[in-house]
């Protein structure tokens, strides 16, 4: 399994997952529940996950740092301010708040297994080889702050 690690880029895996929760919704339709106003909703949380990615990256940009999710090894810089105060993977975090999202959206209770799918996958092959190359990179500073911040939020 150590293989998976690093390999496939997180937004296949949000793709892939919003598949697979699509799917399901298609597949088990008396799942679904009935709510007049999921749509506004979806959209709200899916625009607040994509604010958090995106104000993330703009962090890791003014930092002068890799965004590269495959190669946390090139990290040069050590972010532990703005919105990586409140969550060590703010990124993932934005990811899996589109996802939630498109849970509310399809309004299917099988959706829900599709988020806790994704905090799996990316906290397992993504989020943990991340802080054991960025813990290697950055030694007490990042230990330290993997003391103050929760992995997400």
């Amino acid at each position: 399994m150590k293989r998976l690690e690093l390999l496939i880029p997180p937004p296949l895996i949000m793709l892939l997952v919003g598949l697979m929760m699509g799917t399901s919704a298609r597949l088990f339709p008396a799942l679904n529940l009935a709510s007049p106003n999921n749509h506004m909703v979806a959209v709200a949380v899916a625009l607040l996950g994509v604010a958090m990615s995106l104000v993330s990256i703009v962090a890791f940009k003014r930092a002068r740092t890799t965004t590269d999710p495959r190669r946390p090894a090139l990290a040069s810089n050590l972010i532990n301010s703005g919105i990586y105060r409140y969550s060590r993977n703010p990124m993932y975090l934005g990811v899996l708040l589109v996802l939630a999202g498109w849970a509310v959206y399809l309004g299917n209770v099988l959706s829900i297994l599709g988020l806790l799918v994704f905090i799996a996958y990316i906290t397992r092959f993504q989020i943990i080889p991340e802080e054991r190359l960025l813990s290697q990179r950055f030694g007490v500073a990042f230990e330290n702050y993997m003391k103050e911040v929760r992995r997400w939020l």
